[in-house]
């Protein structure tokens, strides 16, 4: 299929294999916004072990763009059958297609799969590359008769590509945890000690609750994560679905897979109480090209119910394990303003769209006005409500004062 630039060649992959490796690495190490998540091996790892391919309705559609030989541009989309497990929710859209008679599945999707996570979607080596790989995109997707395409968590440049080809962009609300600069924190001590007064009592009483109930905690990081580890960790995962009503996303192979082909991407935390272990939680790892260590929130388990031992495994251990480490940033996931007690703040994430037909493009971007018109005052409501300290008395003057009182 050749491009508009008789020199851009384009081709379509159902199966992440047929790309090399060391083709789309190499391309991905390029982006000033990668992650592990974009990854060949986390790709591959979804399709083989049956977590994200046809059967489970993300059917491969990968997009390259070539000149010769070399790969100019590049991105992982899916034909989804579905909605699930993209966490960037158009449900109401299909239901209005649906409503009219019309088909909205299958659609284009590029992001992720499971995966909430912001970061690079278009693989290019400049912007003129990821330009055309945009217009790539729409065109193959009207080409396929396809009702929409969607970008999800995508990262800046990538949404100022799709900006200038007339997609629809969509806001959402995530909450990151960001190390102290331009000094990080010394320990968790000197974090909580920059929270306001009822967040470090909280956060203290919840963690006392939980060393209380006899719980300790370990931690493994890469190849130091034994087999065993990985197939607790997947008993607690699987649990966590199924008394929810739901099977999990991800097969054990999937995992087995992140064990022996990215080891170096994964830290897991594992709760014991009296030696035997009862809990766990899967953090994920990446240095980005300008050397900032991020760590990233994905999953967590448990096999016995004790109080706050959610909070100590999915944001006390990791956050003390990041200061400790020189991690810059910890993102904690979708949505939850929970979070913010724990002093992930919030952050606006994009999407773009693209809609095939023109009646259902203009009511979908007048809905998103007023979505993104909500979206920016939930935010001036969230930034008003900072667990920081503000205007309090430093809290080794608070303690002084009451030593004097």
């Amino acid at each position: 299929m050749k491009q508009n630039r008789e020199d851009l060649v384009i081709r379509v992959h159902t199966d992440p294999s047929s790309i090399t490796a060391e083709q789309w690495d190499e391309l991905h190490a390029l982006q000033p916004h990668g992650s592990p998540f974009m990854r060949h091996a986390y790709l591959l790892a979804m399709h083989r072990s049956g977590s994200a391919n046809q059967r489970t309705g993300w059917a491969p559609a990968f997009i390259t763009l070539w000149r010769g030989e070399a790969l100019q541009a590049a991105c992982a989309l899916y034909l989804k059958s579905h909605s699930y497990g993209e966490y960037v929710f158009d449900w109401a859209w299909a239901n209005a297609y649906a409503e009219h008679g019309l088909e909205y599945y299958p659609k284009a999707l590029v992001a992720a799969p499971f995966t909430p996570v912001p970061g690079a979607r278009l693989l290019a080596r400049d912007s003129q590359s990821r330009a055309d790989l945009v217009r790539a995109l729409v065109a193959w997707c009207e080409a396929q008769a396809l009702s929409s395409l969607h970008l999800l968590f995508a990262a800046e440049e990538d949404i100022d590509a799709c900006r200038e080809a007339g997609l629809m962009l969509r806001h959402t609300v995530q909450f990151h945890w960001h190390n102290s600069t331009p000094q990080p924190y010394a320990d968790f001590d000197a974090f909580l000690q920059s929270l306001a007064q009822e967040k470090r009592k909280k956060i203290r009483q919840e963690r006392r609750k939980v060393a209380d109930a006899g719980v300790v905690f370990r931690w493994a990081e890469g190849a130091d994560i034994s087999a065993a580890d990985w197939d607790f960790f997947y008993r607690c995962y699987e649990r966590t679905y199924l008394e929810h009503g739901n099977a999990p996303y991800l097969t054990r192979d999937f995992f087995q897979r992140m064990q022996s082909d990215m080891p170096e991407n994964w830290l897991l935390f594992i709760a014991e109480r009296d030696g035997v272990p009862i809990a766990s939680s899967l953090i994920a790892l990446h240095r980005q090209a300008d050397g900032e260590r991020v760590a990233y929130g994905r999953y967590w388990g448990a096999l016995e119910r004790v109080d706050c031992l959610h909070f100590e495994a999915c944001y006390y251990q990791p956050l003390a394990w990041c200061i400790a480490h020189g991690v810059a940033r910890f993102e904690g996931g979708a949505q939850g303003e929970h979070k913010m007690a724990r002093a992930l703040m919030p952050v606006s994430t994009t999407s773009a769209h693209w809609l095939a037909r023109a009646d259902f493009s203009e009511a979908v971007e007048r809905f998103l006005e007023r979505e993104g018109a909500g979206i920016a005052n939930y935010m001036e409501h969230l930034e008003a409500r900072s667990p920081f300290r503000h205007g309090e008395p430093p809290p080794e003057e608070e303690a002084g004062q009451k030593k004097g009182a």
